[in-house]
């Protein structure tokens, strides 16, 4: 083993109480993590890099602290001096994840107490936060949507199921930061005088990142009438502001029929999605007068439960595989199937709506109808949000949401990276879109070569050309006029036909 915990000597006459380092907790939380990662995630990972990240992300509230590795040694360094340095454990996955992980949270553990005996800055944060630094340092590593989730998130998210509270925010990423995408009116934030465009930075002093949008939105979700205190910025100027939330109905099924046309808009996968989609196609296709065709509009609908979206696509499918998932588990490689023959819908045409902010289990939707050739999708990229993530629960009550697998389509082509990519793209603006459903009209397929490069492609996607693809129809947010163009679509024989050829 290496060197024995060295700690600075305090100055004379300087007699500092440091806290007890919360070993307990800190080494239940990160076997179980470590296990989980180990057994479960989709990516392979050694035990010596989950301590080596783990601790980078531990000591990252402390800029004088460094991480370093020698092959098998690690030490954790002030200056020039390592405070601790020792010896990794074996990189043998021969055992059972949880002996394994508990070998290693073991091991991290005297770097953890180095590092809090030695700095006033990570002994002032809270545990959680300190959990969460360094599972993100490790995820940080393997995939961009695992994340930490604490035992009050864990809880809110329990809530969900009967009810939450809102500000009336919803959230966007673009050029790396999170701005507010709607403000909805009357709502807490309006009356706060938050704005479209505004960049949020912190909620309740935690940071929010473009990459964990799901994370951000859960951190504005709350009981009714508690507060949560954001930092906004506008205009390089910042300002704090805290909300009270309000009790809201959340509904994801929201129906209107245009000139004999049944728009149907879905902004989620909740228990009861499924239920209430085919309620309302049902009604709809049993009517006196039934509509000649259906636009499902996925826009702005971030996903939720993946077997919710499944039952919707069932919904308008014939039997057969409607998406399946691959990953490290056993139980990560699985066939979504169509059971039925029976479309509700009447075989009558479908366009999906999609844009920047459609991801997840929304994506595999559109993506479904559209590589059964039952649905002609319509507007910009997606998010591209391939990946399928499990709650594991930690000791501590909070949980660990964990990408397990990918999204793969039964022609064999991932969502991942790349998303999914619309027959008729609006990004170009009105112009540009009536251009390209003229040429559907005329049997022509604008976006045709560009979808044959998008099927063609496997796993694992190189970033450069699921760049290449995403920008051939950039994710943009609330384009107006798309329900017009989807109306049109919809409607037109031949340019929906063209629309549908793969």
């Amino acid at each position: 083993m290496g060197a024995a915990l060295a700690q600075e000597a305090p100055r004379a006459g300087v007699h500092e109480a440091i806290a007890p380092f919360p070993r307990e907790e800190m080494q239940a939380v990160f076997a179980a993590g470590f296990a989980a990662i180990l057994d479960r995630h989709m990516e392979r990972a050694l035990p010596s890099d989950l301590i080596t990240w783990g601790l980078a992300g531990f000591t990252a509230h402390d800029p004088s602290l460094r991480v370093e590795r020698q092959g098998r040694e690690l030490r954790l360094m002030r200056a020039r001096r390592a405070l601790i340095s020792r010896l990794l454990p074996s990189d043998s996955t021969r055992g059972k994840p949880e002996a394994i992980g508990m070998t290693a949270a073991e091991a991290l553990m005297p770097f953890q107490e180095a590092a809090w005996a030695a700095s006033p800055a990570i002994r002032d944060q809270r545990r959680d936060r300190l959990l969460r630094a360094g599972f993100s340092a490790i995820f940080g590593h393997l995939d961009p949507f695992s994340r930490y989730v604490t035992p009050e998130e864990a809880q809110l998210a329990r809530e969900r199921r009967l009810g939450q509270g809102s500000v009336g925010l919803r959230l966007a990423a673009q050029r790396g930061q999170v701005l507010v995408a709607a403000v909805t009116r009357d709502s807490p934030a309006a009356t706060a005088g938050i704005r479209v465009g505004d960049r949020l930075v912190t909620v309740d002093d935690e940071m929010v990142f473009a990459n964990d949008l799901p994370g951000a939105e859960l951190l504005l979700e709350g009981a009714p009438e508690t507060e949560v205190t954001l930092v906004t910025q506008r205009a390089g100027r910042r300002r704090n502001v805290t909300l009270r939330r309000v009790a809201q109905r959340v509904e994801t099924v929201t129906t209107e029929t245009r000139d004999g046309v049944l728009h149907l808009r879905v902004s989620g996968f909740t228990a009861l999605t499924s239920a209430q989609v085919s309620g309302f196609v049902e009604a709809a296709f049993a009517s006196a007068n039934p509509p000649r065709g259906l636009v499902l509009d996925l826009r702005g609908n971030r996903g939720g439960i993946l077997t919710q979206a499944v039952a919707v696509a069932d919904i308008f499918l014939d039997a057969g595989e409607i998406v399946g998932t691959a990953g490290r588990h056993p139980e990560a490689n699985r066939r979504y199937m169509s059971l039925s023959d029976l479309d509700l819908a009447q075989g009558r045409p479908i366009v999906v709506m999609v844009d920047g902010r459609t991801a997840s289990a929304a994506e595999i939707l559109a993506a479904a109808l559209a590589e059964r050739g039952r649905a002609a999708v319509l507007g910009t990229g997606t998010q591209g949000k391939g990946l399928v993530q499990i709650l594991l629960p930690l000791p501590n009550g909070g949980e660990l949401q964990l990408s397990w697998s990918r999204i793969v389509m039964p022609s064999g082509w991932p969502l991942q990276g790349a998303g999914l990519l619309p027959a008729l793209c609006t990004a170009g603006g009105d112009e540009a879109a009536a251009t390209a459903l003229a040429a559907l009209r005329a049997g022509q397929q604008p976006m045709g070569a560009v979808l044959a490069r998008l099927r063609a492609l496997r796993p694992p996607v190189s970033a450069l050309e699921a760049t290449s693809l995403r920008e051939t129809c950039p994710g943009l947010v609330g384009i107006e006029r798309d329900a017009d163009f989807a109306q049109a679509l919809v409607t037109d024989a031949a340019a929906y036909q063209a629309a549908l050829k793969r």
